[in-house]
């Protein structure tokens, strides 16, 4: 079959995009959020209930959509994982360090309460069972449905206690109404997870937190309702469950262009898709669209992050936790703001809001140090190395949001720490700081054997900023980074006119321009002076 290479104009592109956009999602030319569905979910007698888990309103869910779990347990929401397709490394939440809370692995009945399934509470869990899939996390439009933060990816099913010793009770949700009221995915649905990964709203991404529920068009112009409304599907969109776009897997340069029926290559995670390889109109400065080969779109249209009234946690240092009250409490310390910059269980924190992102060549390709690679001690490590450089015609110059901390590491096998920090016994190790007890607890969890030999090693992450696209009008500005200490100072491998400076050729041009103006001089002197010899 022949692939039409016709260009099309950049408005009818547009609308054609949206058009495909929304054929796929299933309705006519609205976003996902605001579709009917063609099914009213309350008559169904299978959903009437009482469901007395999550798990019996999945048995329900399947009796009509019966491959829908199938399909999901192939996806990395899933999994949790996804195989790098240019080093056939596997990656994801379960071999993957980060220097926020640590790691998923032995600590699972914590962080799986993000899963989209249930019972994920240590590594015996059921993979391959249907039941074990959560419908509800991702298709409630109530707003009632919530995970317990403890529960293994479960909601409580009887009153709860949380926090412990808080006196604040969650409630069970109503499971029934909740299944017959099921539809499209939404902002909020997604943002369950996506805006409180890390333990809390806005620690972990910077560019996802809770104001992109109903952001303004001053945040995010894509997603704000008061303009074009879209939901997360919309870009991150998919057959058969499997979403498109993975941090894993970050995809550098879009070479396809708008992506319309007959040209698409099933993604529509990325700015080319909708905007073209050349989204700037020509008339208007052309300029423009020749710094598209060298820089990524967001590098200029995402001018700050956490910029929506939350702040977003720049550092995390677990070496300093430990510190107790008069009553053997932890002691926790607030600012001005109310943020915590303390806490006797988990260190020292730094907050940080309208944060100009730091910005590095990318090629695609990230290197990460997994458990049991070999750090130096006495050296920042860097968890994931973006790949790429100036003399790559494959790499673009992208934002980051850098976090920087310190975590535990094994002095003896010189390889970062896996550390239980959750879990029944949690009293034998954080009420009681015992270090190398939870240590030794989660490198078992790994199948090592902690060498007794306890330090704390300086490291930092890198995570692509993509989210909360500002107006044109507040788009970074030529003089912000064509400037001696602009936003781009630390890019290497590029000439910027107004950034750098060479002797010779700052030499020439400084000569030519006092031998310009000393002829200007001499030349309206001596007309000068021919016209007083003729007075």
């Amino acid at each position: 079959m022949r692939t039409c290479n016709v260009k099309v104009p950049g408005r009818l592109a547009a609308f054609l995009s949206a058009l495909a956009l929304s054929l796929t999602l299933g309705g006519g030319l609205g976003w996902a959020e605001n579709e009917v569905s063609t099914a009213d979910h309350s008559k169904f007698k299978e959903l009437k209930g009482p469901f007395p888990t999550g798990p019996d309103v999945t048995r329900a869910c399947l009796q009509c959509h019966t491959e829908a779990s199938k399909q999901l347990h192939k996806t990395k929401h899933w999994t949790w994982s996804v195989v790098n397709p240019d080093t056939g490394e596997r990656l994801g939440k379960r071999n993957v360090i980060n220097n926020f809370c640590g790691s998923v692995v032995s600590n699972e009945a914590r962080c799986t309460s993000c899963h989209i399934g249930y019972g994920w509470k240590d590594g015996t869990f059921d993979f391959t069972s249907e039941a074990n899939v959560d419908c509800l996390v991702c298709h409630d439009t109530t707003g009632k449905y919530r995970k317990f933060p403890a529960g293994a990816g479960h909601p409580v099913y009887q009153p709860t206690e949380w926090p412990a010793g808080s006196g604040r009770m969650m409630q069970p949700p109503d499971l029934a109404e909740i299944a017959q009221n099921v539809g499209p995915t939404s902002r909020r649905n997604c943002g369950t997870c996506h805006f409180l990964g890390g333990g809390g709203n806005a620690i972990k991404h910077g560019d996802l937190d809770l104001s992109m529920v109903e952001p303004g068009r001053y945040l995010d112009v894509h997603m704000s309702p008061g303009r074009l409304n879209f939901t997360c599907s919309t870009c991150h969109s998919g057959d058969a469950h499997a979403v498109q776009g993975s941090r894993y897997t970050t995809k550098a340069k879009d070479t396809n262009g708008i992506d319309i029926p007959g040209r698409t290559d099933g993604s529509r995670a990325s700015c080319e898709s909708c905007h073209g390889l050349e989204p700037h109109p020509a008339a208007a400065n052309a300029k423009l669209n020749e710094h598209t080969d060298r820089i990524a779109c967001v590098t200029c249209h995402v001018p700050q992050f956490a910029r929506g009234g939350y702040a977003t946690k720049m550092w995390w240092d677990w070496s300093t936790a430990g510190r107790l009250d008069e009553n053997g409490k932890p002691i926790k310390v607030h600012n001005s703001d109310g943020l915590e910059v303390y806490s006797g269980m988990k260190g020292d924190f730094r907050w940080g809001e309208h944060v100009t992102p730091e910005y590095r060549w990318f090629d695609g390709s990230v290197d990460y140090t997994l458990f049991g690679d070999t750090v130096d001690g006495g050296e920042v490590v860097s968890i994931n190395k973006y790949g790429g450089s100036a003399d790559d015609p494959d790499s673009r110059i992208w934002p980051f949001k850098v976090m920087r901390g310190k975590q535990a590491y094994d002095k003896g096998l010189q390889t970062l720490a896996v550390v239980h920090t959750f879990g029944k016994d949690d009293s034998a190790y954080w009420r009681n700081y015992d270090w190398d007890k939870a240590v030794d607890a989660g490198m078992a969890s790994v199948g090592a054997v902690y060498s007794g030999e306890l330090g704390f090693v300086e490291t930092e992450m890198a995570w692509p900023i993509t989210h909360m696209v500002a107006p044109k009008e507040d788009a970074v500005t030529c003089v912000e980074c064509h400037s001696r200490n602009g936003r781009l100072a630390g890019i290497e491998g590029v000439y910027m006119p107004g950034r750098d400076r060479t002797g010779w050729l700052d030499f020439l041009g400084w000569t030519a321009a006092l031998l310009a103006l000393l002829a200007v001089l001499a030349h309206g002197a001596v007309r000068y002076y021919a016209h007083t010899r003729r007075s």
